[in-house]
């Protein structure tokens, strides 16, 4: 698993988040439920619904992947894809929607996924261009919608301003799985994406919904690491709330984003090598709390 987990930060390496996939793919598939998988890659976990009614992805990760996508899809269930749910609009996540399209999945998002979608993004410094037509969302919605298939029901539910301003859980009702997009980043530092209109306090409550949709049984899908309990969210929420409680205590003592830093308030959570390190999680959190959301809606 820490290779996969390897494999999907040096996915999040580059500056616009999958605008640039690296070759080769490489996919590996676990059921987690009657009719319920995850397609690890090298890029957002995909969820996978599959029986009589067809099949469900939740994320399709980069164009290049796409027919390893679908030739790990048909180890399960041989019938088309059906829909694509897409959790928010980075690449890594959406990459594969125009392929998908072009062969009749109909693709859906909240509202704001098409609309960054549609339109250059800022990301991380680096401008990301405007997504081909085929590859935008075809069905939108504005909070909830639901899926009524396979014998479950796909609720899809819009968190506000957290890792982007158009994140979506995805819950199956009977499975007992969440599908979290990057609302959560199992065992790293999250990745916060503030020019989308993000934001540490939207990043904590998303969490939160979460934990309501959930007990003790339910199997968890993180956007990027290993499938995690309800104990480990609660932990991630832990975190979350410890270095925003810190970095806000820091700010109200007028302190400077470098004497904050020097404080280490996330280094205990920090990994080597990983995409976000300490020091920039907490200059996101410091930035968040400190001064208005660009292109917020």
């Amino acid at each position: 698993m820490r290779r996969v987990v390897a494999a999907l930060i040096f996915c999040l390496a580059t500056p616009a988040l999958a605008q640039q996939p690296p070759a080769q793919p490489e996919l590996r598939v676990e059921r987690i439920a009657p009719g319920v998988a995850v397609l690890f890659g090298r890029g957002g976990n995909i969820g996978l619904s599959f029986g009589t009614d067809g099949n469900v992805l939740i994320d399709d990760q980069y164009a290049p992947a796409t027919e390893r996508v679908l030739a790990a899809v048909r180890t399960l269930d041989p019938d088309p894809i059906r829909f694509v749910i897409n959790t928010h609009w980075h690449g890594d996540h959406t990459g594969g929607n125009e392929n998908l399209g072009r062969g009749g999945t109909v693709i859906v998002a909240h509202d704001n996924v098409r609309r960054r979608m549609s339109m250059e993004q800022l990301v991380r410094g680096e401008r990301v261009p405007p997504s081909p037509s085929g590859a935008l969302p075809v069905i939108t919605f504005s909070e909830t919608t639901t899926f009524h298939l396979n014998g479950d029901e796909l609720l899809v539910t819009h968190v506000h301003d957290a890792h982007t301003d158009g994140d979506s859980l995805v819950y199956w009702r009977r499975a007992n799985v969440l599908h979290m997009g990057d609302t959560y980043f199992n065992g790293l530092l999250p990745f916060i994406d503030l020019d989308s209109g993000g934001s540490i306090d939207g990043a904590i409550r998303a969490v939160e919904t979460a934990l309501g949709l959930t007990n003790e049984q339910t199997r968890i899908i993180p956007g990027h690491g290993p499938i995690a309990t309800r104990a480990d969210l609660a932990a991630y929420l832990a975190m979350l709330r410890e270095v925003r409680d810190g970095v806000a205590r820091a700010i109200r003592q007028r302190r400077t984003l470098a004497q904050i830093q020097a404080l280490r308030l996330a280094d205990r959570y920090g990994r080597p090598g990983a995409f976000i390190t300490p020091e920039a999680f907490v200059a996101t959190v410091h930035r968040s709390l400190t001064r208005p959301r660009p292109g917020h809606h």
